[in-house]
């Protein structure tokens, strides 16, 4: 048995009925704005229950199949804010589809609550950057690189998450054609994160491959393979434990030349105490890691050179004067080694551009000293571990959701005293 577009339609008065408006502009250019269905069908469209067809057309006059009115049967019977009278009617429409909704229609109403559930975030981005190191023979380095990132989020239950990060990313500096024509291609797809998350009242559990979450900026900015619980309202208390890979992608050359003779993943554990409220926020933090690399990197680490721990201690303090301008630090020193083991940086912020907002801006002036004996893979896009100076930066939103970065950093290196100097460019597309 067939079901025509009147059938549709009392679909479509079911589904629309909670809402006071309809459509404003017309989705479908073979029903015209005087059309007799013309209010049904474009609130059939906006509530997501039928798509038309590719040429931008209805074809209200074609007969639909009893599958296809299955679909929008499941689709009305997923909306929770529909009235008792619409329910029953609901109901009764459901009872005349009840072979097709349990042979079909059930579970493509199981697939559209699932995909309800999972949402999909991500960035394209293209970063060009400039080094100067006098402290090295081949002194200018420059590097083009192209970032594809999706970042995908699956609701489990009330309570659960999972959450991903996956990143494509190819060097353009080294991207010199394919295979066929003799040249080389520095393509890397890689699973960055993977973690569960669960939230109860004030307690928040992470669990797998998770974002760094204590001191990420200063000091770690990469994932710990392990778990983290962080509890509280204004004073959160947070604790991790798992395994961290010094090496990563940390610029760190300390950290990469001990890489070459020794398993640079450490076990580590933290504990991080931040207190925030209003304009005002202060923490510190506790980490101890333990790696056999760090008996590899040298007198500079510690004399002896039988040290495989790190003992970290931090302290952070964050003041916003009013909407656009604040002022925080942040400072560590790790107690195990013996050079270059403090590391510190102040900034001052002044607005910051909004994805969102087209022609929002910021701009920010910092001082950073990064040990890199303590700061293993700072985040910041300028000064890198091991190095000290002044680092200024500025963003403006180009268009919705398409953010430009300008970043440069002057200082010298902290082991040689030579000049150090560095030029960042990003341009951000979100998705």
């Amino acid at each position: 048995m067939k079901k025509t577009l009147v059938s549709a339609l009392t679909t479509a008065l079911v589904v629309g009925a909670a809402s006071t408006t309809f459509a404003a502009t017309n989705p479908f250019s073979d029903v015209p704005s005087d059309h007799w269905a013309y209010d049904a069908v474009t609130q059939l469209a906006a509530d997501g229950v039928i798509e038309g067809y590719g040429d931008t057309t209805f074809r209200g006059n074609q007969n639909i199949t009893r599958y296809e009115m299955a679909q929008m049967i499941a689709k009305a019977m997923a909306k929770s804010d529909v009235s008792a009278a619409d329910k029953a009617l609901i109901d009764k429409l459901a009872a005349e589809f009840a072979d097709e909704l349990n042979n079909l229609g059930v579970r493509v109403s199981n697939l559209e609550r699932n995909a309800d559930k999972v949402k999909w975030n991500g960035e394209a981005r293209y970063t060009y950057t400039s080094t100067r190191d006098k402290s090295k023979t081949d002194s200018k380095s420059n590097d083009d690189e192209l970032l594809l990132r999706l970042e995908p989020s699956a609701e489990v239950n009330d309570h659960w998450h999972v959450n991903a990060r996956l990143d494509a990313s190819t060097d353009l500096a080294e991207d010199k054609g394919d295979d066929n024509h003799g040249g080389s291609q520095d393509t890397n797809v890689k699973l960055q994160r993977i973690w569960a998350e669960g939230q109860y009242g004030t307690t928040n559990i992470k669990l797998g491959k998770l974002p760094m979450q204590i001191d990420d900026n200063l000091l770690f900015d990469d994932e710990i393979s392990g778990a983290t619980i962080t509890t509280g309202k204004d004073l959160k208390v947070t604790l991790q434990a798992g395994r961290f890979d010094l090496n990563g992608d940390t610029n760190n050359e300390a950290v990469q030349k001990a890489d070459d003779e020794a398993d640079d993943a450490a076990n580590m554990q933290s504990i991080g105490l931040q207190y925030g409220k209003d304009k005002f926020s202060i923490g510190a933090a506790y980490h101890h890691l333990n790696s056999d690399a760090f008996t590899k990197m040298g007198p500079s680490y510690k004399a002896s050179g039988d040290e495989d721990n790190a003992d970290i201690w931090s302290a952070n303090l964050h003041y916003a004067f009013d909407k656009n301008v604040a002022l925080g630090g942040v400072y560590a020193e790790n107690t195990k080694a013996d050079d270059y083991k403090k590391a510190g940086t102040v900034e001052l912020d002044y607005k910051g551009a909004q994805q969102e907002n087209k022609g929002t801006w910021g701009a920010y002036a910092a001082y950073r000293y990064l040990g890199q004996n303590v700061a293993f893979d700072p985040s910041y896009d300028g000064a890198w571990a091991g190095t000290k100076g002044w680092e200024v930066g500025t963003n403006y939103t180009l268009f919705k959701n398409t953010v430009a970065s300008l970043k440069y950093f002057n200082g010298e290196k902290l082991d040689s005293g030579k000049d150090a100097e560095k030029l960042f460019g990003r341009v951000e597309f979100f998705f």
